[in-house]
């Protein structure tokens, strides 16, 4: 489901700002687009996210607006003996490589110590990923009941084209044991009756669509009742438009009648809609 959020804050350090973009996909699909010295936040970023997002592809973009006052951060001694042990352990072993530059030192992870001003950078982006959420959420639900709306439309048209072929079905069924049985007679010529009527009779059977008919009702319920249901329902959604999709292959693949399968294929027009729209749910 398609969406946009955006929240921004002050901070000691400067302006924070978060956006979130989100595109139909059928699973989660997380980016992160972040400012080289916010890129420690990212994990609680992508666990807020996956917290409340189920389908789509997500991007999240986090920048800051340097202020004039800065952040300020220690060294931390014990990381600092450790690396430099390291890189005489390195230097043994590798003679000709270059040694560490100032600026490699300070990108070392877990070398500068998180300060004060750092512990409420990480609050302060908690909190603008749980506002910019609840706006991409209250955008995602209006997207999704405006989708749900329309399933339901062609949910109504699907019954109708149902109700459509039932009356159908007897004659057809008397159509199709008629030209079957005269079609045997063509071909087998003087064989009698009884045998006659067994082979129609298997034929009759393989052409009933009444049980069709009935589970594509049963699963067009199942549609209704989920959609009422609410919550992450694109995946059932998904699931029920390949039954129904099956249903109709199957009414069409049998039909005995041109009015039959000219049901079967609005019908199949129809779950192709469906699972298109499905696809946009979350």
């Amino acid at each position: 489901m398609t969406g946009y959020a955006a929240a921004s804050a002050g901070s000691p350090r400067g302006t924070l700002s978060l956006e979130l973009r989100s595109v139909n996909s059928r699973y989660l699909d997380l980016q992160f687009r972040i400012a080289d010295e916010l890129r420690a936040h990212e994990p609680v970023l992508r666990e807020l996210i996956a917290a409340r997002v189920a389908r789509g592809k997500v991007d999240c973009r986090l920048s800051l607006a340097e202020g004039t006052a800065q952040a300020q951060g220690t060294l931390n001694e014990h990381a600092v003996a450790r690396l430099k042990a390291l890189a005489e352990a390195a230097r043994k072993a590798f003679p000709d490589a270059a040694p560490l530059r100032v600026a490699d030192v300070l990108r070392w992870p877990g070398l500068v110590a998180e300060d004060a001003d750092d512990e409420g950078l990480r609050a302060l982006v908690s909190g603008l990923c749980r506002r910019a959420l609840d706006d991409l959420a209250a955008t995602r639900a209006r997207e999704g009941a405006k989708l749900a709306a329309g399933i339901r439309e062609r949910v109504q048209a699907m019954r109708a084209h149902a109700q459509r072929v039932a009356p159908l079905l007897p004659e057809a069924f008397v159509a199709y044991q008629t030209k079957i049985t005269e079609r045997l007679r063509e071909a087998i010529g003087s064989a009698d009756d009884e045998r006659i009527r067994a082979e129609v009779a298997l034929f009759a059977t393989k052409a009933d669509v009444a049980e069709e008919l009935e589970r594509l009702r049963v699963h067009l319920d199942e549609v209704e009742r989920t959609l009422g249901g609410g919550g992450a329902i694109g995946k059932r959604l998904d699931f029920l438009a390949q039954e129904l999709n099956r249903e109709a292959n199957t009414l069409a693949s049998k039909s005995s009648s041109a009015a039959i399968s000219d049901c079967a294929l609005e019908l199949k027009l129809l779950v192709e809609q469906i699972r298109e729209q499905v696809q946009n749910i979350e």
